[in-house]
């Protein structure tokens, strides 16, 4: 039996900044992972001389700790730091009617726009600024600096008032869908081009449409986009997570690979540890699960430790469809004018969010030539993908080469001849996703529509025991996902505490 202040389960980006944060904050933290590498849906693996991301693959201002991202500004607080190639357009979206670039710089973005519909720019241009209103004040304000608890507005206000002044008239939109946002900046509607674009760039970060999707959300991808840089982590979505742990490290933390977490033990409403598969104990007052909420509360607890309306209200969470992951090592000769990101969309006349008709295409080896061998190039493409239906059985093989079809074909409106290039082939499933990430249903995260509610805090009934990841606030995306983890870790440390890291970032970046 092993004691310490907190134990994170999952290594996951979630679980990384906050159990990263608490050992910076002098917090003895074990870290506990099943796999036998670290970061969850955004750990990096290698296959015959190739380094693939399995997931995240869209950054921006990786490398500026005096931008917004929340990963640049943990890094900064850890001493740790990653290399990052800035590049732009920030990808090309791929439509039968054409191929659109998407520019960081706003009016060349809305030149393309105008390009496939007249009069869309200035739509566009209504829209963006009333984003940006809600961007500028939250981009002033840290996100280090927030927290869980009571004591984030009495702080917010002492440190921040300009930007408490400047976001008040943008509280209205702060709890608005993106479509809500949308018809108030068009009254008239939106052309039909330009609605599906916007369905579109919701639905890549969110998983879900305009009239589902959180306008804060969009408001953080549209500034970010425009007002930050546009990078790629050289090493590619691992060199995060790498930093992560070595800042973990660096600060006496502890992680553990192979450590798979059987169950969460509590004790007459409070949290007391965790028993590993192996039977090994560990004890402290503070588990935080990086895990999903249908696996920490189906999997990792007993029922009986929460009350049985809010478990049986967790549980039925809608989840976002799992994925087909395309994973391909080819040979590169001839292709000198690749760009790294691509969307495809196979059909006008299909919904975006039909699975197979948006694919994202990632060809990392344009910027980051190691994650290859010499002259060969990485692609890593992925679409949205039913759990149902999926077993392991005499018709899976057949299945999987039927559903990544899509794939290819996304892959080849890039590269025409992909299929004669191709020296590794790897293909996944939801059952992959499942099983790698132990996600329930290898699931993308819930699909709260915001009509419908908002993420939970990292907060649960039972005392002492936390939640960080996509499915808290601030929701689904790499930036989410890391404020999760600050929004935890913060909350369980004091304002000074807190304070003294704000300072550190504020010496860092001046």
């Amino acid at each position: 039996m092993q004691a310490v202040d907190a134990i994170i389960i999952g290594s996951g980006l979630g679980g990384l900044v906050s159990g990263a944060l608490l050992a910076r904050y002098g917090r003895r933290v074990v870290v506990c992972e099943s796999h036998t590498l670290p970061g969850g849906a955004a750990h990096a693996f290698q296959r015959g001389g190739f380094t693939f991301d399995s997931g995240p693959s869209f950054y921006c201002g990786l490398a500026d700790a005096a931008g917004a991202n929340p990963l640049s500004q943990v890094l900064a607080v850890l001493g740790e730091s990653i290399e990052a190639v800035p590049y732009d357009p920030f990808g090309y979206y791929h439509f039968p009617e054409g191929t659109l670039p998407v520019y960081g710089d706003g009016e060349k973005y809305r030149q393309a726009v105008e390009q496939f519909s007249p009069g869309a720019a200035d739509r566009l241009a209504k829209l963006e600024a009333r984003l940006l209103k809600i961007y500028a004040p939250l981009k002033a304000i840290p996100t280090l600096a927030l927290r869980s608890d009571w004591q984030l507005l009495p702080l917010l206000l002492r440190r921040y008032p300009r930007a408490i002044a400047h976001l008040l008239p943008t509280l209205p939109d702060l709890g608005r869908s993106m479509g809500e946002v949308m018809a108030a900046c068009n009254p008239a509607g939106y052309d039909p081009w330009l609605q599906r674009l916007l369905d579109l760039e919701c639905f890549l970060l969110s998983g879900m449409k305009c009239d589902q999707t959180v306008a804060p959300e969009m408001a953080f991808m549209f500034g970010e986009r425009a007002h930050s840089v546009i990078d790629y982590p050289v090493g590619g979505s691992g060199a995060l997570v790498e930093a992560l742990v070595r800042g973990l490290k660096r600060w006496g933390g502890e992680l553990r690979l192979g450590a798979h977490v059987e169950q969460i033990v509590t004790e007459k409403g409070q949290a007391k540890g965790v028993v590993l598969k192996n039977g090994d104990r560990l004890t402290a007052p503070i588990v935080i699960s990086n895990a999903t909420l249908w696996d920490t509360y189906s999997q990792l607890l007993d029922p009986a430790a929460l009350p049985a309306d809010y478990r049986a209200q967790a549980l039925e969470t809608p989840a976002i469809d799992s994925f087909m992951h395309l994973h391909l090592g080819i040979r590169a000769d001839g292709l000198e004018d690749l760009a790294i990101h691509h969307v495809v969309v196979h059909e006008s006349d299909t919904d975006i969010t039909t699975p197979g008709n948006t694919c994202m295409v990632s060809i990392p080896t344009v910027l980051d030539p190691q994650q290859a061998p010499p002259s060969h190039h990485t692609i890593h493409a992925y679409t949205l993908e039913p759990f149902a239906g999926w077993q392991k059985d005499e018709h899976y093989e057949a299945k999987k080469k039927e559903k990544a079809e899509t794939l290819f074909k996304a892959v080849e409106k890039i590269i025409p001849d992909v299929r004669e290039r191709i020296v590794l082939e790897m293909i996944g499933t939801p059952l992959t996703h499942s099983r790698f990430l132990r996600r329930y249903q290898g699931t993308y995260g819930p699909a709260i529509a915001a009509d419908k509610g908002r993420f939970p805090s990292c907060k649960t009934p039972i005392k002492g025991l936390y939640r960080v990841g996509d499915s808290t606030l601030p929701g689904i995306g790499v930036p989410a996902v890391a404020a999760s983890g600050i929004l935890c870790a913060n909350s369980l440390v004091t304002l000074k505490e807190s304070a003294g890291l704000l300072n550190l970032l504020e010496q860092k970046t001046s």
